[in-house]
């Protein structure tokens, strides 16, 4: 049957993909190139455009759907035959396989075929084709890194076809989120997208994200001369799964109920036996890698549709999944195996979050509990601090629950109040825990408590009542031989002393703690008592040691992956930064605007006299910079994600390195992008040459090399060349 060869619509996103396929296909060698892929991800439509883009570059085409095979003889010609196979899918596929062998005998004939799954025949070359790039793709932290929504392909293609829907339609600061979100809600598939624009017509976008949050399949009205399964999600959905294997089905449906991301070890399969077909066909996918180890994910519209027809009881297994877990992951939270365990937890957030509203859901206070009270360190860690909160506060207001776990969840939800910059609202939750524990007569747990009512009477201002209280609940937990929060206490107890202007005791306090979390390998506490020393440090006019403990404990914080103690750490070492090394200010304005922006994200405020600190570091810094470069400065720290602001502090040059000639140069320093420009000049390329490389205008490099050449005190290209060739 043949089919036309005009594309439908513009292709969008498409632009590597389709160079791909032309490279193949008319590569001499090659005889067969198969287009996989999942249903709805446009494998036809590319197909087809790229044929079109061929032009004569074969002396015929034929197209034909592979659901309807013809006889395929007599297609020799006078040069290079072209056959497109569209659909090879299911009942079709070993029809389509059987003609393609048929084919091989003559070398003038190249087929293209279009499949969810190879057709696994000698000489077939594989061109896989994914889903479109959705917000936020590839930032370890789910953050699009300051990346605009417009420029993201599937943005780009929903609003394309909003606007066929609805001319008026415009991608706005007010819809973006929204938009952006439903790109991701449908894993940036295409058809998918289509659907959901026409949706536009009748819902605004937060309300059609909404909808679209509890099950994508609602989505239905695709043109009515499109395939049945091009009509609506469940049709796609149903389509996608035909002629599974029982056992393949069955596993799909307990898979379903995972957030995507989750690995093979928290969903219980010890290997990849009963995968393959699943993985084969898309249904199950790859979408990272967490320390070796793969991260999955059922998309959608098949994961809507296999969860709504998965068997009873697969929720409640994988809730009772995750409460192992997390229950698990407890006793090495505060020691050896902390860094792993907490990026483990981050890596499946998704799935610890939809098993707690799954225990919620049905009633079961305690699980609920227990396992919002060991998220304490893995949310403190991610920067979940409102969620944390709010979910200390939903379950204790839920129903009856043991008055020790009650207690403890209103200590736990001061511990998230202090962290989002609350201290009285803290203080309050404490005293109120500490009520709540004199009933039960847990000696550990109100020690604990009146560790953290220290700590935040300590951040209210009342450094002589929180002393008052933190030798009390030191002298506690050091007699009942709590290790780590005997450590806790004593660098609380030495920011009081340090309040009091006791330097030397709060010291000896803190060296004894630092060694307490070297030994138990607790790599948090042991960054915050090094930040306390940092501090000391610094006081006393000794900005080398308190350097080198604030890069340990950037270290630290990196191997965990610290989102609500990081920003504070960024700015400390950016001011640290602008008092011994004036000559990185460029570099401080980027980690001044990063912690800006990740904490932000955690959604905590900035105590008043570290944010007045923090703006007068900013004035001083626009006031020495020429305008141009701290704004440049500022929009890179920006677009910083966790990791790379990190990266960026650690870059500087370290203290034991430094000389008077290196310093002499650091006064000179250069943004990224200058430096970038200095090195190309170097090599000897030309202004032009440059833009072209870096991708920028042939101007903007003129104006770059004026500035390189102005901050290295260079007249002329060859002594920027000269300058380069002494930074070793």
């Amino acid at each position: 049957m043949p089919v036309a060869l005009a594309p439908d619509t513009e292709l969008i996103g498409r632009a590597r993909e389709t160079a791909a396929l032309r490279e193949r296909l008319l590569s001499p060698g090659v005889r067969l190139v198969t287009l996989t892929g999942r249903a709805g991800v446009g494998k036809t439509r590319l197909a087809r455009e790229t044929v079109r883009e061929l032009g004569d570059a074969f002396a015929r085409v034929e197209v034909v759907d592979a659901g309807a095979l013809p006889p395929l003889a007599g297609l020799s010609a006078d040069g290079r035959v072209l056959l497109v196979l569209d659909g090879c899918d299911h009942d079709a596929r070993g029809p389509a396989a059987d003609a393609v062998v048929a084919l091989a005998a003559d070398p003038h004939v190249v087929v293209l075929v279009t499949a969810v799954e190879p057709l696994g025949v000698y000489g077939e070359q594989l061109l896989p084709l994914g889903p479109l790039a959705v917000p936020g793709d590839g930032h370890g932290d789910g953050h699009g890194d300051g990346e605009e929504p417009h420029s993201v392909a599937s943005v780009e293609l929903f609003v394309r076809r909003a606007r066929d829907a609805d001319p008026s339609f415009a991608l706005t600061l007010e819809n973006s989120t929204a938009v952006a979100e439903i790109c991701t809600l449908l894993g940036g598939l295409p058809l998918a997208l289509e659907l959901a624009a026409l949706r536009l017509r009748l819902l605004p976008p937060h309300l059609l994200a909404a909808r679209l949050r509890g099950r994508t399949t609602v989505l239905a009205g695709g043109p009515v001369n499109a395939p049945a399964r091009h009509r609506s999600l469940t049709a796609l959905a149903e389509w996608s799964c035909h002629g599974l294997e029982p056992a393949a089905l069955a596993l799909l449906g307990r898979l379903a109920v995972y957030e995507p991301g989750f690995g093979l070890a928290a969903a219980g399969l010890d290997d990849e036996e009963g995968l393959e077909p699943l993985m084969d066909r898309g249904l199950l996918t790859v979408v990272g890698e967490e320390r070796g180890e793969l991260r999955l994910a059922v998309p959608e519209p098949v994961r809507s549709h296999a969860r709504a027809r998965a068997a009873q009881g697969v929720a409640d297994a994988h809730a009772e999944r995750y409460r192992r877990l997390v229950a698990a992951a407890l006793p090495g939270l505060a020691g050896t195996g902390q860094d792993r365990l907490l990026r483990e937890a981050a890596a499946e957030s998704a799935n610890v979050l939809a098993a707690l509203r799954h225990l919620h859901e049905r009633g079961d206070g305690e699980a609920t509990a227990a396992t919002v009270l060991g998220c304490h360190l893995p949310w403190l860690a991610q920067g979940r601090l409102r969620e944390g909160l709010e979910w200390c506060d939903a379950v204790a207001d839920a129903g009856p629950l043991p008055e020790a776990q009650r207690a403890r969840l209103a200590d736990l939800s001061g511990v998230f109040a202090l962290a989002l910059g609350d201290p009285q609202e803290a203080v309050r939750r404490h005293r109120h825990a500490l009520a709540l524990g004199k009933g039960v007569g847990d000696r550990r747990q109100n020690a604990l408590a009146s560790l953290r009512l220290g700590t935040a009477l300590l951040r209210s201002g009342d450094a002589a009542a929180a002393h008052s209280v933190l030798v009390t609940a030191h002298s506690a937990l050091s007699t009942m031989g709590v290790t780590g929060g005997t450590a806790e206490a004593a660098v609380s107890l030495a920011a009081a002393l340090h309040a009091e202007g006791d330097r030397r005791k709060a010291r000896d306090m803190l060296v004894r703690a630092e060694e307490t979390f070297r030994r138990s390998r607790d790599g948090r506490g042991l960054a915050g008592a090094l930040r306390a020393l940092a501090a000391l440090d610094l006081e006393g006019d000794e900005p080398e040691p308190a350097e080198t403990a604030l890069r340990e404990a950037l270290r630290l914080y990196e191997a965990i992956d610290e989102r609500t103690e990081l920003p504070g750490l960024l700015e400390e070492f950016a001011l640290l930064l602008l008092r011994s090394q004036p000559a990185q200010r460029p570099r401080a304005v980027r980690l001044l605007a990063a912690a800006d922006v990740l904490r932000q994200r955690t959604g905590a405020e900035v105590p008043q006299e570290w944010r007045s600190q923090a703006e007068r570091a900013r004035t001083e810094l626009g006031a020495r910079l020429d305008w141009p470069d701290f704004a440049t400065a500022w929009a890179e720290g920006v677009r910083m994600s966790a990791p790379t602001a990190v990266a960026e502090a650690l870059s500087s040059p370290a203290p034991s390195r430094r000389t008077v000639a290196g310093a002499a140069a650091e006064a000179r320093s250069l943004t990224p992008r200058q430096a970038q420009v200095a090195l190309l000049v170097a090599e000897g390329l030309t202004n032009r040459h440059i833009a072209v490389r870096l991708d920028i205008s042939e101007w903007t490099v003129v104006n770059h090399v004026r500035q390189v050449m102005r901050r290295l005190g260079c007249t002329s290209r060859v002594q920027v060349a000269g300058a380069v060739g002494r930074w070793g």
